[in-house]
């Protein structure tokens, strides 16, 4: 990855998980309106808008924040297997961006009661205090990989360890066979004794790549409506 592109990504890896927080806050702030509102069409215009801002604003932008994060991975040597706080990154925002598909059902319900009943409607209260347990619990969860990314503390997984002593193993002795198979394990050229090459992938690579194919996948899913969950 060249610099620029890489600068590219990191602006857009931030922008995407600092609007995400941000737009998680405004949902919140919108369930505690709803649950707290005394005016009925205030409470009607809040989860209304909640439903709004979850499919069209959240949903996009974890999406966002997910594939930017492998992009950047797969460019920098960091890597996303190496280092426990990038991998613990990539748990972290997983995990939350799969309840929040989850719960979409459920705010698609609130906007239908807060619409469709008479209030204020008990029922409707117990789904908006749960939807701001959720959403409150969802800003700490992704607070954390915000802290990480500040702080990078240190610490290789079993994988990263395996790649630091391959790069620090001495490179081979001239005298050896250059006929002789030398296959890559970071993915790349291997030449055989016939003269035929053959280009490999590491696994990881491969992995990653499929992650972020099926990212973009669930997003195009719920932008065209066919993954959405809610109806």
């Amino acid at each position: 990855m060249t610099p620029n592109l890489r600068k590219f990504a990191l602006t857009v890896h931030v922008a995407s998980s600092v609007g995400l927080l941000g737009s998680i806050g405004a949902f919140l702030t919108l369930a505690i309106a709803g649950l707290n509102g005394q005016d009925t069409q205030i409470i009607r215009a809040a989860y209304l808008a909640m439903d709004l801002v979850a499919r069209f604003i959240i949903v996009p932008l974890a999406f966002a924040s997910l594939l930017t994060g492998l992009i950047q991975s797969l460019g920098t040597p960091w890597g996303l297997f190496r280092h426990y706080w990038v991998f613990a990154k990539l748990l972290l925002t997983t995990f939350a961006t799969t309840i929040l598909l989850i719960k979409l059902r459920m705010i698609g319900y609130a906007a239908h009661l807060a619409a469709e009943t008479i209030l204020p409607s008990a029922e409707l209260s117990t789904v908006g205090m749960e939807l701001s347990f959720h959403a409150a619990a969802g800003l700490l969860v992704l607070l954390v990989p915000a802290v990480l990314s500040v702080y990078k503390p240190r610490g290789l997984t079993p994988y990263g360890q395996r790649k630091q002593q391959e790069q620090k193993a001495p490179s081979q002795p001239p005298d050896v066979p250059r006929l002789r198979p030398f296959p890559i394990p970071q993915g790349g050229i291997s030449v055989s004794p016939g003269g035929s090459v053959t280009v490999t992938l590491s696994r990881m690579r491969v992995l990653s790549l499929a992650a972020a194919v099926l990212i973009v996948h669930l997003l195009i899913l719920h932008v065209t409506g066919a993954g959405d969950v809610g109806h």
